[in-house]
This record gives structure tokens, sequence and C-alpha cells, in this order.
């Protein structure tokens, strides 16, 4: 292990879990979490493998400051789900973080549509992740950003496959035609920082498009159906009728859609397999939790 402290935030969150285990797993920095709530069972089971844990919050400077002290690098997520705020808290995070003097800051960003569009679409959650990657380069902070694909954890939620009304089996709902789709498990994103840090020559200045591979609607569906013995199939949902689904966010998902299907958004399923040999593709991923879906 060397001396080089790297700090991660959302450690409790899917992404910094899935970093934090993996810094701590090979060893080669010592590793710093933030949350909020150090009372979480992931704050406990993280020390015991050897993680500093610290309180912290984005909106709190003093904090973050304190979080940041000796620290080499970092990687950092922002949830704009939980406050639909675009880019404040990473803005103010890249002002620290310049101050602190950071050498390094991984962060999962996204493109910004809206200006990749000329201003014909606007998708808030990637728009202000797009802004806050220019605002870290303006102010020259050393950026990595590393942008994830649709997850595969997804179809555990809120893109679980729907009872259709005739009883006969299952919808999903992308709203995506036959254009296929990018994913990834978002557990594999840990390897990949863990090389990117290791290698900050390479990777500063770079946006990486992470990716396990494209599939269309009708591919995801066959590959659950394939696992499960259970009849999932494509939706045939527009964009149009999934804005219409009336939930926070419904609109924005549905504009996100509408990106995917434009060809605008760079992924690479050759770097990711680069910075994690370990990568599993959809099907490989579907065999694994096909649990997952045994309460459809």
């Amino acid at each position: 292990m060397c001396d080089k402290l790297v700090v991660v935030f959302g450690a409790t969150g899917a992404q910094g879990g899935s970093v934090a285990k993996a810094l701590l797993e090979d060893g080669t920095f010592k590793v710093r979490i933030v949350s909020r709530d150090l009372s979480k069972p992931a704050c406990k089971d993280l020390e015991k493998l050897g993680a500093e844990v610290v309180k912290a919050d984005l909106d709190d400077v003093e904090l973050l400051r304190a979080a940041l002290h000796g620290a080499h690098a970092v990687f950092l997520v922002t949830n704009y789900w939980e406050y639909h705020d675009k880019d404040k808290e990473g803005k103010r995070f890249a002002d620290v973080a310049k101050q602190a003097g950071l050498q390094h800051v991984v962060f999962s960003g996204l493109e910004n549509v809206y200006k990749l569009t000329n201003g014909k679409l606007e998708v808030e959650h990637f728009d202000g992740k797009g802004e806050i990657e220019e605002y870290f380069r303006q102010i020259g902070v050393p950026l990595t950003s590393v942008r994830l694909p649709f997850y595969f954890e997804n179809f555990k939620s809120v893109f679980k496959p729907k009872k259709l009304p005739d009883g006969s089996g299952y919808a999903l709902g992308l709203p995506m035609g036959n254009v296929p789709m990018h994913g990834m498990a978002v557990v594999d994103l840990g390897p990949v920082v863990v090389n990117v840090l290791k290698s900050p020559e390479k990777y500063i200045g770079k946006d990486i498009g992470l990716t396990a591979g494209s599939w269309t609607c009708d591919e995801y569906a066959k590959i659950i159906s394939k696992y499960t013995g259970k009849n999932v199939v494509d939706g045939k949902m527009s964009a149009d009728a999934y804005e219409k689904l009336g939930f926070p966010g419904a609109v924005d998902l549905a504009n996100m859609f509408r990106a995917y299907t434009m060809n605008i958004l760079v992924r690479d399923t050759k770097l990711t397999s680069q910075l994690n040999a370990n990568v599993r593709n959809f099907e490989e991923w579907v065999q694994h939790n096909k649990h997952v879906f045994d309460d459809l």
C-alpha cells in the first residue's frame, strides 16, 4: 500500500460502494469513505475492510474541507434525483477540490445533451453532470469523467418487467424502438475507477464512456426470459407514452431514452473491458441475478 489517500463519496450507494470495495480489495491506496450517516451498515462493513470513515455532506463546505484533508484523489458521484438540482453541489465540491489541491478527481459524469443537440433536447440529470465536468476543467481541477450507461440493476426496480393485462407474461417498458441500448452492471464500476486512479497520466482529461455491450429491448426481454423461464416481451412503449406516465422525472427519463436513440453518446466496449477485464455482459448478469425476477 502506498501513502496516497483516495476519498470516496457516496460509498453507501451503488456506485461509491462498488468503488470503495474495489479500492480496498486492490490495496494500492489508503481509502477514506464519506457518508452523511455513519450508522449505516455499509459504513460499518467498509470500516471492517480497512476504510477510514468520516462524516461529510456535499452541502457543508467545512465538512468537505475536513473530509479532503490530506487526500491525493477523489471519486465523486452526485445525486440529481435527491434534490432535482442540476449542478449546485458538484460545483461547490469542485471549488473545495481546487482549494484542497487534489491531484485527481474521478467523477461519475454524463454528457451535456442540451449542448450536444444545440438546445433541441434537455436531459437535466445528464446536462447537470456535463456542466459539472466543464466547471471542474474550467477552474483547473485534474479530472477524469467515467460515464455509465443504463444500469442492469435498473431492471430490479423502476424498469422491472410489468405484468401484461391478459396475464400472458411481462412487458419491458424501454422506449427504444429497435435501437440497441448500452448497459452495464454498476457493481462493475469499481475496478474501472481503480485502474483509472493507477494511471493518472493516461486518463486525466479523458471522458470514458463505459458499456458492457448494447441490446435492443427485445433482446433484453429474451435474455431475461431465457434464464427466468418467464415470458418477458418488448412492451413497445414510445418515449411520448413514457413521459405521460406522470411520475416525477418521467419527462427527463423519456428525454434520456430519446438521447439514447440519437447515437450521440459515446460508449466504448473495448476500453471498458481493458479497465475491467471481468465486466459482465447482460446475459452473464441475468444468469447470476435471475432471483431478482422471482417476484414479478
